[in-house]
């Protein structure tokens, strides 16, 4: 995305209300990811070629070759690109667009050197990650003094609330930069910064703006608090003395809407298969759905209207969602996405609680009774629930039929009693969660991670890192 279309993008959005985009290499990934083409088209993306192949060769001896045919072929490519004779005429060519870098009419953070042999290139090779036969040289950060204007909060996918700075704008290597994140409360203290205040910042790799320090204080300085209530939703902030982020535990709050419906709908949650993160999009971006309990008032039309839908697909969607009504108390439990209640957790929850309902009337006390729950857990339940936007869609969750009651384990004997067990890989005759199922029968335990503690780790084919942590510690492997 050039300069000037990203100056466009932003300006158009400040017009309608929409987000300010803070780079122009975000902008431009988010304009490739959404389904809507218009969207895409609106963004006025430029591509430049680089790379040939025929049939899946480079028809070429040399890189260099490739880049002047692709020209010829009428593809937009650089004519910045030069052919070095050694590492002197490297490091020039470096820094002689160290000066000239702004004046491209699209932002540059650094230079890429290739191999130009493609024999060289083939003996060479990849890593995991990369050519071997490429390195990419980074300019240092470009660095101005603006004055922050205001603090405003972003309430982020998970529900952590995030200051953010607004700037005097200000450009920063040939950029326009008007605001720039201060991560969290701690760092607003570290810097001693407050509203109005003049600071020195820098864009990162030439993307990211980060306020780096204050260099003067205002004459009217005002200190930044966070808000008691989400800006998004309005309900109540919640924060945890050991650690610095203050979060949002509404589960239907706007900003964490996507991420809590994908949770809901995980295999080890709801399960509902066909909900994922392009239909979520939707469904959110077309207020079809506004928490989780909307899933199951859809209507088979309006599912079969959203793109990359049909009337059958629309149909198994529903069904999906149908058949999760009758699902565990143990998965529901999962699905609302309570912090620090896994799985494991939560089957234990819905071994002592007779419903959701009476598992949010609980008190810290009661839920300290259940196995493995300690206080930090039950003040997260606690927490969770004491929120009224999460009470009323325990209501909401009722009403659409989503009734789980208690899932009373039976205990078949004591054989494992006491003894904790890991399974890794893929087993032969049943799933893990089968297999675990079997052991709780019997009184033993079931966790997620090899300690000092495991007493057996039950190993498949293809087992993972949980097998060599076995063999490292000495646990008995099966």
């Amino acid at each position: 995305m050039s300069r000037k279309a990203f100056e466009a993008l932003n300006r158009q959005q400040e017009q309608i209300g929409g987000k300010i985009f803070v780079n122009p290499r975000n902008s431009a990934a988010g304009a490739v990811r959404v389904l809507d083409p218009t969207i895409t088209a609106s963004r006025r993306l430029d591509f430049f070629a680089y790379y040939l192949l025929v049939d899946g060769k480079v028809p070429f001896a040399k890189h260099s070759e490739s880049l002047e045919a692709l020209k010829q072929l009428r593809f937009r490519a650089s004519d910045d690109w030069k052919l070095c004779a050694g590492i002197e005429a490297v490091i020039a060519y470096c820094e002689d667009w160290d000066a000239k870098r702004e004046k491209l009419p699209y932002e540059i953070d650094g230079v890429v050197v290739k191999v130009n042999s493609i024999a060289i290139q083939n003996e060479l090779g990849y890593t995991a990650k990369a050519p071997r036969w490429a390195i990419a040289f980074k300019y240092p950060a470009r660095q101005e003094t603006t004055v922050v204007n205001d603090i405003i909060v972003q309430v982020g996918r998970t529900g952590t609330l995030t200051p953010v700075a607004v700037l005097e704008p200000v450009q920063v290597g040939g950029v326009t930069v008007s605001r720039s994140t201060l991560h969290n409360m701690d760092e607003i203290e570290r810097l001693g910064l407050q509203i109005g205040d003049t600071v020195l910042i820098e864009r990162a790799g030439e993307v990211i703006p980060h306020v780096l320090k204050v260099v003067k204080p205002g004459k009217n300085r005002k200190p930044f608090r966070m808000p008691k209530h989400c800006p998004e939703c309005g309900s109540a902030i919640h924060k945890d003395e050991e650690e610095v982020a203050y979060r949002c535990v509404n589960a239907a709050c706007p900003a964490k809407r996507k991420e809590s419906l994908l949770h809901y709908a995980g295999r080890h949650a709801m399960d509902i298969d066909g909900l994922g993160e392009k239909i979520v999009d939707q469904l959110v971006d077309k207020r079809m759905v506004k928490d989780v309990a909307d899933l199951y008032a859809l209507k088979l039309e309006d599912v079969a209207a959203l793109e990359r839908m049909g009337e059958k697909s629309a149909q198994n969607l529903l069904d999906e969602i149908e058949a999760s009504r009758k699902n565990s108390l143990a998965r529901l439990i999962y699905a609302l996405g309570i912090r620090f209640v896994g799985e494991r957790t939560a089957q234990l929850l819905a071994e002592h609680f007779s419903s959701l309902e009476e598992l949010a009337a609980a008190k810290e006390e009661e839920l300290e009774q259940v196995p493995e729950v300690g206080p930090k857990v039950a003040a997260s339940i606690v927490e969770f629930f004491s929120e009224p936007a999460n009470r009323q869609l325990v209501k909401k969750l009722y009403k659409a039929g989503v009734r789980p009651t208690a899932e009373k384990r039976e205990v078949k004997s004591n054989k494992f009693a006491g003894k904790s067990f890991v399974f890794t890989g893929t087993l032969a005759n049943r799933s893990r969660e089968e297999a675990g199922a079997i052991v709780q029968q019997h009184g033993g335990k079931v966790s997620g991670s090899v300690s000092k503690k495991t007493d057996y780790v039950v190993v498949g084919t293809d087992p993972g890192s949980k097998y060599d942590k076995a063999k490292e510690l000495g646990v008995t492997i099966l």
